[in-house]
């Protein structure tokens, strides 16, 4: 057995897989609700991620029936971007600033006038985002100057749970490439980004391929866990480049559309190509000496989990989308914007709000929906015709996550992608993909991309409709207007 861990936004996941990748056993516990003091912070405490890890280890140790001797290996998966800092004796200093907080866009500002954009993409190949972790570090730095004095050691949220099994202080490509101190290129941490921010280089972390064993089960954590004490644990990848993995999409022309909290369309890349706006990121992949492109649109899943939340309690997704079939395609003319954490691909806006457009007096519920579910899909398609852009050939999609298992979804997707969407045999995303990545780094299979030949499997497919495509491609030219004429007063709602 292999054990894959995905530290989520929502909870923690281990899933249990066999020699062809079989998943044998899955078991989740959920994490608290993110800490929101203000508008576009977003907070949560690494050890209720490591409390929620050790549950749901012995949850599916438990649920497989299986003897922790019997974990051969175990691959760590987890949300990227997430600041979390230590002291000398490895304690949390503050709560994680999580992916999607906004708040150091004047940290963002200082990092290209100090460092330079051009030199800024020289170093990371990537431009740096309010999302990523160095601006999280340095809003510490000027917000909370006797936290930062305290910081002995950076970790991002997956590499904190491995500090917690193994003792040590590591992380791998994938993950750090998201941090905005890691050359993409070279596949080694950007010291050069470092000293020139004044920065100690000691807190980071060693770093290594996704592949590699990184430490081993401490006995501790066997004795708290079920765990055998010794089991080794590999590196592990970044959500979206473990959820590539346990997609396939480790081979050129295999392209993936993840709909979670967030939505990313994710291709592979053999050789490093970067988008000089830096509209789409740039970041090594889980596989040996390759690289990946994503486009990410912030509040995906977010925007319906919100509109559930605050106007549907209680009301089951599945509801949910049955509700939105019954209104036309356009939804009547009703746009949305899914603008709720700022924006990634293609607008690099942390000031951006969401909103519906075009709303009248006939509008019902139905059409609200629809216009999410369209308006998270038209942002994904802006994603996919940039990563076409940079010659990524794209001839069908993976659909995966909580959205992709909805079929009216899908079909939507396909729709307004105009491509064809596939659906997997294991559905099962980030988690899967770290245990595969156990299986390639404990010997059992020669290389990522072996294991996920034999593992992955395609299932159904959805082909796009002749004249729902035809109508979406007009409709997704509206949408893009709306960004546009909407960003002047983006920043005088964020001035208020």
């Amino acid at each position: 057995m292999w054990l894959g861990i995905d530290i989520g936004t929502g909870g923690s996941r281990a899933l249990l897989v066999d020699e062809r990748g079989g998943v044998r056993a899955g078991f989740t516990a959920p994490h608290e609700e993110m800490y929101m003091q203000r508008p576009l912070w977003a907070e949560q405490r690494p050890e209720n991620w490591w409390d929620a890890a050790v549950i749901a280890i012995r949850g599916v140790l438990a649920r497989g029936r299986v003897e922790g001797s019997q974990v051969r290996g175990i691959g760590l998966s987890g949300q990227m971007h997430g600041l979390v800092i230590l002291d000398d004796a490895g304690s949390v200093i503050r709560p994680s600033l999580i992916w999607c907080d906004q708040r150091s866009q004047r940290q963002v500002d200082f990092v290209n006038a100090k460092v330079g954009r051009e030199n800024v993409l020289r170093y990371t190949a990537n431009p740096v985002l309010t999302g990523f972790t160095l601006p999280k570090l340095l809003w510490v730095r000027d917000h909370e100057p006797q936290n930062f004095e305290r910081v002995r050691r950076m970790l991002l949220p997956k590499d904190y749970v491995r500090f917690r099994l193994t003792g040590e202080f590591a992380s791998e490509v994938s993950d750090a490439s998201g941090t905005a101190v890691f050359d993409v290129v070279n596949r080694r941490w950007s010291f050069e980004m470092m000293d020139a921010l004044s920065l100690d280089r000691s807190i980071l972390p060693s770093c290594h391929e996704s592949s590699e064993i990184t430490g081993r089960i401490s006995p501790q954590v066997a004795a708290l866990t079920g765990l055998a004490a010794g089991t080794p644990v590999v590196g592990g990848g970044g959500d979206q480049a473990a959820s590539a993995v346990g997609n396939g999409i480790v081979e050129r022309g295999i392209v993936s559309c993840t709909l979670g909290t967030s939505g990313v369309v994710f291709a592979h890349m053999e050789k490093v190509a970067y988008d000089p706006a830096g509209r789409v990121h740039t970041f090594c992949h889980a596989v040996r000496d390759r690289w990946h492109v994503m486009g990410v649109t912030q509040g995906a899943g977010l925007s319906l989990q919100w509109f559930r939340n605050q106007l549907a309690p209680g009301v089951e997704y599945d509801a949910l989308t049955a509700e939105a079939a019954q209104s036309p395609a356009g939804a009547q003319g009703l746009f949305w914007l899914p603008y709720l954490m700022g924006e990634r691909t293609p607008h690099l806006d942390a000031t951006a709000r969401g909103g519906w457009i075009g709303l009248t007096n006939s509008h019902k519920r139905a059409d609200l929906i629809r216009a999410i579910i369209e308006g998270v899909s038209y942002s994904q398609r802006d994603c996919l015709d940039i990563i076409e852009s940079l010659g990524v050939a794209v001839h069908s999609v993976r659909a995966s996550g909580g959205g992709a298992q909805s079929p009216f979804w899908r079909q939507l997707l396909a729709d307004i992608f105009a491509k064809r969407v596939v659906t997997l045999e294991t559905q099962e995303g980030s988690a899967y993909g770290a245990a595969l990545l156990a299986l390639a780094g404990t010997g059992e299979y020669a290389s990522v991309p072996e294991v996920c030949r034999a593992a992955v499997r395609e299932t159904e497919s959805v082909a796009p409709r002749p004249e729902e495509s035809a109508f979406y491609q007009k409709a997704h030219h509206v949408y893009q207007a709306l960004y546009p004429a909407l960003k002047p007063v983006y920043s005088q709602i964020a001035a208020l």
